[in-house]
């Protein structure tokens, strides 16, 4: 009896050095199944796009530039580049047209329309690009999904007849860029035709900005708001007008984009120009963050040129920030 006692209690023994030994030795977590979220963290990157202007005219766009010429900051700390294209090798647009269609457009519904198409016409390049169009009020409607078929697009926008009663911008702009551009196969752009402020959306500017950036989503804002109907007398286009002119600029201005206030149709029309030839003379640079820790916290970007020649007479807008959370893009 008392050996049986003996050989149990050494077995015990064992088994407890085996098991501390075990526990001190790490362990490499096996390969998760698709779709799986367990299991390692893989490395991620950011990609941005990137528009380089002349300081003094302000509007020339300026080509010809390579890689070796910008140089990427996240929080202050310089980034590694690990992918870079010019105008020439630039991927597809994906390119949202979110238009406005609450109770203040019902007057300049066909202007809006016609500029919602003549968009759609001088943007998507055939056989490239695709379009989408969207219209918000109080409710948030996918008119045309992407496509290349321009027919289609137009026939989206002239089946618009109606008029909502609010309108909730930020929402469109949450639900497109979250349910449509989150992996669109190229270069992802929303562009919004509004003459008001939003005045119903569940979301907010934060959460739209977010939902942008996160998405790398880039937004261009057109104000219909003054000049078409005399709905603000006595000012002028081209300048930010109240609080929703504001938020609009700030939400094209965080992702990169630009915000115009046009006064009429010529003025739209060199709205539609410029986005066009900003959008086909973009450099497009990636960069894999030295923290690949997906903290939550906003970590603010910036791209600057390698050169102070460049720095003197260049200037560069890009998104300045995004949230380190783990999201699900292609």
């Amino acid at each position: 009896m008392k050996k049986l006692f003996r050989l149990f209690y050494i077995i015990s023994l064992f088994f407890a050095f085996g098991l501390t030994v075990s526990a001190q030795t790490p362990r490499t977590s096996p390969t998760p199944l698709a779709g799986n979220d367990t299991g390692p963290i893989k490395t991620f990157e950011v990609r941005l796009p990137v528009t380089v202007v002349e300081k003094k005219k302000k509007k020339d766009l300026v080509s010809g530039l390579m890689r070796g010429d910008f140089a990427v900051f996240e929080d202050g700390v310089q980034q590694e580049v690990t992918f870079f294209t010019d105008e020439k090798n630039n991927p597809p647009i994906y390119v949202g047209i979110l238009m406005d269609t609450s109770s203040s457009t019902a007057g300049k519904m066909d202007f809006s329309k016609q500029a919602a198409k003549d968009f759609i016409y001088t943007v998507t390049r055939l056989r490239k690009d695709k379009a989408a169009f969207m219209t918000f009020d109080n409710e948030v409607t996918l008119r045309q999904d992407f496509t290349d078929k321009l027919d289609l697009l137009d026939k989206a926008v002239d089946k618009v007849k109606k008029v909502g009663s609010q309108t909730a911008l930020y929402d469109a702009v949450w639900q497109f860029s979250d349910e449509k551009l989150r992996n669109a196969p190229g270069r992802r752009v929303i562009v919004i035709i509004t003459d008001g402020d939003d005045t119903f959306s569940r979301a907010d500017i934060k959460d739209a900005i977010d939902i942008a950036q996160r998405t790398e989503t880039t937004i261009f804002g057109i104000s219909t708001k003054a000049g078409f109907l005399g709905t603000v007398p006595g000012v002028e286009a081209g300048t930010v007008k109240d609080k929703g002119d504001k938020y609009l600029a700030q939400l094209c201005e965080a992702t990169g984009g630009e915000a115009f206030f046009t006064g009429d149709m010529f003025e739209l029309e060199k709205a539609f120009k410029k986005i066009s030839e900003e959008l086909s003379g973009q450099y497009i640079i990636t960069y894999r963050p030295a923290n690949q820790n997906y903290d939550g916290r906003e970590r603010k970007i910036e791209v600057r040129f390698t050169d102070k020649v460049k720095t003197d007479k260049y200037k560069i807008r890009t998104k300045t920030s995004y949230r380190a959370i783990k999201d699900d893009l292609r």
